[in-house]
């Protein structure tokens, strides 16, 4: 699962003069933003052949201003990059007033970046995104977040070789060097993990022996998410989730309303065996969501359209997955230090066993949180994959 080494393609030099940037006002526009991927990504060329079209009504909906309630604390202008009427890229930018009012800081964000592997076009949409936000007194411009920290964010710096997992970015490797040429410089690192867990493969057993005392002596337990309760256990989950995750870089809280938008986006995937929940004496303690990886099944699905073949490639390929994305692993503050990240571990190990995985990826984890990096590092699960958020001034 180790990256091989690929080569960068140059950039292209042609001047920012013969770019033009549009602001998207319309549907027609939104269109047009929407659809540059799958333009862009010939996945027959080995470049790009590791991309994974999102869908298409995903998409819509995170950009949606109306029904998404992310943007009732938010704003967001769309830009596209034309040349010869023809898109050769797009941006996002973000006013997030949530993030500025929790981390008191003049931050904006961008996101959504996609590009032709050509300098003039990249400086062109940053320059727009960041105008926007100097319009709105905002002093950096971080991303890449599409729209958060709490949605896909994260410039893909390390792993273009690997298959992406189900709600993670993929580019390609020359998106590294738009940035850099373009003044950007690093804020944070994420990073990745993959567990094996087919055939032949166990936990040292020490950690197994650790992780079964403590659950004996915690007299903690562990229940399936339920689908029939499931507004019930995503209160559950809500309640830990901002509790987990108040002291992290760049988090931002959620509300209620905004978590239970995800959350129904993430039932049409959720498969119970891997989302649970630790309760110590009866009460939650902390739970973890892995999803079933989806975009095995979204790599046959081209065009991004569920409609009219796509849904059944998606019933049909959800049965057959044989690997999950870790995407969530809250405990509340009480918890954090009496070994329970062992116990979610060996459970979860114990589970993919079970049902017969072949691995797991725990992503994304900030690169200093040690708390959460030792555990993986300690098993021996390597670090293949790595995405970058970067900070620019405002110009």
């Amino acid at each position: 699962m180790l990256e091989t080494t690929q080569s960068r393609p140059s950039a292209s030099s042609t001047s920012a003069s013969d770019v033009a940037i549009v602001p998207v006002t319309d549907k027609a526009g939104k269109s047009r933003f929407i659809g540059f991927p799958y333009k862009l990504y010939d996945r027959t060329q080995e470049e790009f052949a590791n991309w994974v079209p999102p869908l298409r009504m995903a998409v819509e909906e995170s950009l949606d201003t109306v029904k998404n309630p992310f943007y009732k604390r938010a704003q967001i202008q769309l830009f596209l990059a034309e040349r010869g009427g023809k898109v050769v890229g797009r941006i996002a930018a973000v006013k997030n007033d949530a993030h500025i009012e929790y981390h008191k800081e003049p931050v904006g964000h961008y996101g959504f970046f996609e590009c032709i592997n050509d300098q003039a076009v990249a400086d062109a949409l940053f320059a727009a995104a960041s105008n926007w936000l100097k319009e709105r007194g905002l002093k950096i411009m971080r991303g890449p977040m599409n729209p958060s920290t709490n949605h896909e964010c994260g410039l893909l710096v390390r792993g273009q070789s690997q298959h992406p997992t189900i709600m993670t970015t993929w580019n390609p490797k020359y998106y590294e060097e738009l940035h850099d040429k373009a003044g950007f410089v690093k804020a944070k690192d994420l990073v990745a993990y993959w567990l094996p867990t087919d055939k032949g493969v166990d936990l040292p057993p020490k950690v197994i022996a650790y992780a079964d005392r403590l659950k004996r002596q915690g007299n903690f337990t562990f229940r399936d998410f339920s689908l029939k309760e499931f507004d019930r256990d995503v209160e559950i989950a809500f309640d830990i989730y901002n509790s987990a995750w108040e002291d992290n870089w760049g988090f931002v809280p959620m509300n209620w309303e905004e978590f239970k938008f995800s959350a129904k986006d993430m039932k049409m995937a959720l498969d119970p065996r891997f989302a649970f929940i630790a309760e110590k004496d009866g009460k939650p303690a902390g739970f973890m969501l892995a999803l079933p990886d989806l975009n095995h099944v979204f790599k046959r699905i081209p065009n991004g359209r569920l409609f009219p073949t796509g849904i059944f490639k998606l019933l049909i390929g959800k049965k057959m997955m044989k690997s999950v994305r870790i995407l969530t692993l809250g405990v509340k503050k009480e918890y954090r230090h009496g070994g329970i990240f062992a116990l979610f571990t060996v459970e979860s190990f114990r589970r993919a066993k079970r049902y017969g995985l072949v691995g797991g990826e725990p992503s994304w984890i900030l690169e200093d949180n040690e708390g959460m990096n030792k555990p993986w590092r300690d098993l021996g699960a390597p670090l293949y994959r790595r995405w970058r958020i970067f900070d620019r001034e405002v110009r």
